[in-house]
């Protein structure tokens, strides 16, 4: 138990630090973790924690805590959680007192301006690990779009958008 607990601190504190634009940034690499390297679980059970971690109040990452749970129970919960986050939220700290120390100079906007692209491609690739992870069909890969879709272009609440894609699922027979 000791040395899952050991991997899952190693895993979560490399990604925590790793987390460019969120915490979704990280999913592909958080997924083939747990999936493919540890074998702790399949890839829809991934999907599954992350569409329920989505659905839950609070911050993204709540699958971490899912995660940990799932892999080693309350301990595994803790270890997943406080390796996730602490790391991540120091170095946060750190940065912005640079940032605020140089807010005059004229590289911050070159950084910034760097860094979009590098986010945008990691939250693309994270969306795209998840629909392979989870439409096993085209349909699903339909449904998985269009609900895409409507999150990007109207402010209907995700759970909304979870139920309906869900019912979809299950009226045309893809569930």
């Amino acid at each position: 138990m000791s040395e899952t607990l050991f991997a899952l601190a190693v895993i979560f504190t490399q990604l925590s630090l790793l987390a460019f634009g969120g915490g979704n940034t990280v999913l592909p690499e958080m997924q083939r973790q747990v999936v493919d390297v540890h074998h702790w679980m399949s890839a829809a059970d991934f999907g599954a924690l992350f569409a329920l971690a989505r659905a839950a109040p609070g911050p993204n990452m709540m699958v971490v805590p899912l995660i940990g749970w799932h892999v080693a129970g309350w301990s595994g919960m803790l270890v997943a959680s406080l390796a996730k986050f602490i790391p991540s939220s120091l170095l946060t700290l750190f940065v912005l007192h640079l940032w605020q120390r140089f807010k005059d100079h004229p590289w911050r906007r070159h950084v910034q301006a760097g860094l979009l692209p590098v986010t945008i491609g990691l939250v693309a690739a994270s969306a795209l690990l998840l629909v392979q992870a989870t439409a096993t069909s085209w349909l699903l890969f339909v449904i998985a779009l269009l609900v895409a879709l409507f999150d990007v272009f109207t402010r209907v609440h995700p759970l909304w958008l979870l139920a309906a894609g869900a019912l979809a699922g299950l009226l045309l027979g893809s569930g």
